[in-house]
């Protein structure tokens, strides 16, 4: 009989506190659901047929990775509201006679009853939702493979560990709290934190100047591979900059607007400054938690769904024709033999080309300094923003493909940049001057470039010879930095297969060649992949997505049920006190508002400093569509907030059911 009274103290207890205990049982049955989904997706036996997969497999092995840490540090924190919520009733137990060995068996047994049922509901829903997952994500692929129902044992096994490792590691934290306390500390815990928080003015200002440096840190970013850089470094200045505005700064905000006589000497600012004050400590570390949580909602639904609603846009961007031909060389028995093997192998299958579009080009890597470009080798390939990529293309190409042509004298050029208007009327390059004649807005075919990461500046001369002088200049033969290379870019009329079909013989007769080196491309071959990236990242951002909010809407349950119990004595005493009991629902009310939405005000402006900085990370996948990403945003926005709300009404009411009661 007395081995069985420490579970049922376990379980009797567990009952009793089924308001705090329910809502994190769930959560760790979808953290335990989550990971295993992600494992068995990334080892699925039908996903490793289709073109792309290894990308794939990368991508959800990644996913299960955060997952996995992302529940560590989530189940660690809601675990703490757990501990400090039951401290009273085990100093009561120590009083009572239990010694804290006692108390140990019956937190032992209540991480076990957790386990077993996390566990164990957690691997049964995931196996279960499993292939739904799939059928999910070959939808949003669009490949079609054949699905059947397996379970991965890697998965399980690899699950059963994390999970295992893990709540034994919370148990043990939970003894340390537990065994160092003293009996009258574990009794008088629920009432910690009375005391008026310091203005910690030193660190207030920190705060400012941690996020005031990441914001300018996205704000003045203008190269894409600088934003892929330091994106990081911006994050986590952001991230410190939260936590010390609303832990610190907050307090020396509240302090400051106690000073306004005018302000806090009437009923309602008084209760809500005070209330927020007395609490704000505890209160700024959760809703730190929430408003990046809820950033991170935000930053990879807006993003992933972009690249996926835009993956037309992305393609379009990369490979400006369906097939691209791009040679070594721009002689004419080159051009000649290229231009012909692409018009019989095209007739093989029959197909006719369209919108054709060829260039000669003189690639050069520069560095600008004003409107003098010095070639520099592996200057576009850097990281500091001032390494461009430099086309030179002759007259003829470009009047090939425009409607209106026109004429330059020997000194003049015609120059396009894909990041704005050039803003010299000159160009000094290889001790030479020329003299704009005209910034192109728009460049035809866009020059066949195939990335947008890299600033590229397209610039037309007034013929073959001025781009042959440039080409045998000693600089250049020097530092042997010139890229020659011939561009020939062409749709195709007929059915997709066949299109594709003609695409790899032309690859393979041309790669065959010996004295000239070829690439060939396809828009259409290479589509599949496209999808697996984005397709895998759309996935995995709403997958993510779920899980941060997951996380900030039990935060918010557990921060208004936390402030439930602190806050009900106090607003008794307001009334015994002379307080009408619509004044003191009025103050509830007031002090709620302004701390619930105020993490989701912060997150709104993360976002907005952020977006300049997020949109040149898109450009590295080739998005340049702005507007879909603003689109895609403010719709993220706008319904992240509408759930807030509901989650707002469905928390609050629990908030105030809690200091209602007698």
């Amino acid at each position: 009989m007395r081995r069985l009274m420490y579970p049922r103290l376990a379980a009797n207890s567990m009952r009793r506190n089924s308001q705090t205990y329910l809502p994190y049982l769930a959560a760790c049955t979808a953290m335990v659901m989550m990971f295993y989904i992600m494992l068995f997706l990334g080892a699925n036996s039908g996903l490793q047929k289709m073109a792309g997969s290894t990308t794939l497999k990368q991508l959800l092995n990644f996913g299960a990775a955060v997952v996995g840490i992302f529940a560590a540090i989530f189940l660690f924190y809601t675990n703490n509201f757990l501990v400090k919520r039951r401290k009273r009733e085990l100093g009561l137990y120590n009083i009572l006679g239990m010694e804290k060995r006692h108390i140990a068996q019956i937190l032992v047994w209540e991480t076990f009853f957790t386990s077993l049922f996390s566990i164990a509901a957690g691997l049964g829903g995931g196996i279960l939702l499993s292939k739904l997952m799939l059928m999910t994500l070959v939808r949003i692929l669009g490949f079609p493979i054949t699905i059947g129902f397996e379970v991965p044992l890697t998965a399980v096994y690899t699950t059963l560990q994390l999970f295992a490792v893990l709540f034994l590691a919370i148990l043990i934290n939970s003894l340390r709290q537990v065994q160092l306390a003293q009996p009258m500390e574990l009794l008088k815990a629920g009432n910690m934190g009375e005391r008026e928080p310091k203005a910690r003015w030193l660190l207030a200002l920190l705060g400012f100047l941690t996020q005031g440096t990441g914001y300018f840190m996205a704000l003045s970013i203008a190269h894409p591979l600088d934003a892929l850089l330091f994106f990081f470094a911006a994050v986590v200045l952001v991230i410190i900059g939260t936590y010390l505005l609303f832990t610190a700064g907050s307090i020396a905000i509240l302090k400051t607007l106690r000073r306004s006589k005018r302000l806090y000497y009437r009923p309602k600012p008084f209760v809500a400054i005070s209330g927020m004050m007395y609490r704000m400590k505890q209160n700024g570390v959760g809703l730190a938690n929430i408003c990046i949580l809820s950033t991170m909602v935000l930053v990879t639904l807006s993003t992933t769904v972009s690249l996926y609603v835009g993956i037309d846009n992305v393609l379009s961007t990369r490979y400006p024709r369906e097939i691209l031909l791009e040679a070594d060389s721009y002689s004419p028995d080159t051009i000649a033999w290229l231009r012909g093997e692409a018009s019989k192998t095209l007739e093989r299958y029959g197909l006719e080309s369209t919108d054709t579009a060829e260039f000669r080009f003189l690639a050069l890597p520069v560095l600008q300094h004003g409107q003098h470009f010095s070639v520099e080798r592996g200057a576009e390939n850097g990281l500091s923003g001032g390494g461009h990529r430099l086309n030179v293309t002759t007259l003829e190409d470009y009047n090939r493909l425009v409607d209106n042509p026109v004429s330059l004298a020997d000194h003049e050029i015609l120059i396009y940049s894909n990041r704005g208007l050039y803003e010299y009327s000159e160009l000094e390059l290889l001790n030479r001057k020329f003299v704009v004649k005209d910034r192109l807005r728009e460049f035809p075919a866009r020059g066949l470039s195939q990335t947008e990461v890299f600033l590229n500046y397209f610039v037309v001369v007034s013929d073959i010879n001025v781009l042959e002088e440039l080409r045998r200049s000693s600089e250049l033969q020097e530092q042997n930095a010139a890229a020659v290379r011939y561009m020939l870019g062409f749709d195709t009329v007929g059915p997709r297969d066949e299109a594709v079909a003609a695409f790899r013989e032309l690859r393979a007769s041309l790669s065959a060649e010996k004295n000239t080196f070829v690439v060939v491309q396809s828009r259409e071959a290479d589509r599949m992949d496209f999808y697996s990236l984005y397709g895998g990242l759309f996935f995995l951002g709403i997958f993510l997505g779920l899980l941060f909010l997951l996380g900030a809407v039990l935060i918010i349950y557990y921060k208004q049920i936390t402030e439930g119990f602190e806050d009900r004595q106090r607003y008794i005493i307001m009334q015994q006190v002379g307080m009408s009991r619509e004044e003191v629902k009025d103050s509830i009310r007031s002090q709620v508002l302004s701390v619930f939405f105020m993490p989701l005000v912060a997150a709104a402006v993360h976002v907005a400093f952020a977006f300049k900085m997020i949109t040149k990370l898109l450009l590295v996948f080739n998005l340049t569509d702005t507007m879909l990403f603003i689109t895609c945003t403010v719709i993220t926005f706008l319904a992240f907030a509408l759930l807030y709300g509901v989650v707002y009404r469905t928390t609050a009411r629990v908030y105030y059911r809690i200091v209602a009661a007698r």
